[in-house]
């Protein structure tokens, strides 16, 4: 297992969302509509008092905004911080190494994770309320001559490394008939993929929104969307397995992630705050995060055995075109904290 070390992009705010927060903050978030959600209290769990948990916010999801907003963390028995990261492979091994205690990514990470033998489980799914909406896709600039992706062979394809959009990449490639060798994969993070695609260093960029959004609008053109059966809708919350081999830490844990799941259950029903938390955290404009937050939205539900067998096929396409060395056994790195049957989708917006 990897030692600590500063992975971690930036950590934003070290807040104790407990009822100080509340009463310190503005109107808005005396307010909070879920600062009362039940959940676990101190008296029933003293225990977690001495818990702080660490929640990876995968790229400015929303998350950290929306507690503030909700107050979803007002009466809970511990703390909790944030720490943002601008893509998945960095928090999967953050998971791994315990800098942090639960984040979301996408389909890739828990793949390459795996792979390389972090040690983190798979707890949680979040699906596409929207599941024919892409979250990401393969673009190319505005007056690219590239009209199909057969016309990537022998081109520049950016994507970031280990990511979901490199699943995209991959799978969509292979559906006419191409691998990696076939193109030139440049393997660069969001930012770096975004400047090489706006100056013309690369032919076409595989990403996801909201920067896929933003290119559209500025006028470059969708070449592949991300959609089955080339790509998954869903994303996927990873656990440091320390905390989770702790009976009491991983009682407190699920606790965390259901408030997630109220806050984003609540997100979904007040679009116009959610796109507020989503454009601050992304520090693009309101306009832009209102754009793509159909993409955004989602619901948490435990892993299922549909979702392990769509990963076994993904993981087992990384092996196959040589961008892993070591086979993944989904299954042995999935461990459901959550409740069979739990959906977020039918948790009360206000409860």
């Amino acid at each position: 297992m990897p030692t600590r070390t500063s992975r971690i992009v930036g950590v934003l705010g070290l807040l104790a969302l407990a009822g100080p927060l509340a009463a310190c903050g503005s109107e808005s978030e005396a307010a909070a509509p879920l600062s009362n959600v039940s959940g676990s209290s101190a008296d029933s769990h003293p225990e977690w008092k001495n818990y702080t948990f660490t929640i990876g916010d995968n790229g400015g999801d929303g998350s950290q905004e929306l507690a503030k907003i909700t107050g979803v963390f007002d009466n809970a028995p511990y703390k909790v911080k944030f720490a943002r990261f601008t893509y998945g492979p960095p928090l999967v091994q953050a998971a791994a190494s315990g800098d942090i205690d639960l984040g979301s990514v996408g389909d890739v990470p828990p793949i390459t994770g795996a792979a390389k033998e972090y040690g983190f489980k798979v707890v949680a799914v979040n699906r596409s309320l929207r599941p024919d909406q892409a979250n990401e896709n393969i673009i190319v600039p505005k007056g690219s001559t590239l009209k199909t992706l057969a016309d990537l062979k022998g081109k520049k394809l950016a994507v970031p490394q280990g990511s979901s959009a490199h699943g995209l990449a991959l799978n969509a490639l292979k559906s006419v008939g191409l691998g990696p060798k076939d193109v030139k994969l440049v393997f660069l993070d969001p930012a770096a993929g975004a400047t090489a695609f706006n100056t013309g260093k690369v032919d076409a960029w595989s990403i996801w929104n909201p920067q896929s959004a933003i290119a559209v609008k500025n006028g470059a053109r969708i070449l592949a969307k991300g959609l089955p059966p080339i790509d998954q809708t869903s994303s996927y919350y990873v656990a440091s397995e320390k905390s989770l081999n702790d009976k009491t830490k991983r009682a407190a844990l699920t606790d965390v992630l259901k408030r997630l799941a109220h806050e984003f259950a609540w997100a979904v029903k007040h679009e116009d705050k959610y796109a507020e938390a989503i454009s601050k955290e992304e520090g693009i404009p309101l306009a832009d995060a209102k754009a793509s937050l159909e993409t955004f939205e989602n619901r948490v539900t435990p892993v299922e055995k549909s979702d392990i067998a769509a990963e076994q096929k993904l993981a087992d396409a990384f092996l196959e075109a040589g961008q892993i060395t070591k086979t993944v056994d989904v299954a042995s790195i999935t461990d459901n904290l959550l409740p069979a049957g739990y959906d977020s989708s039918k948790l009360e917006a206000g409860s």
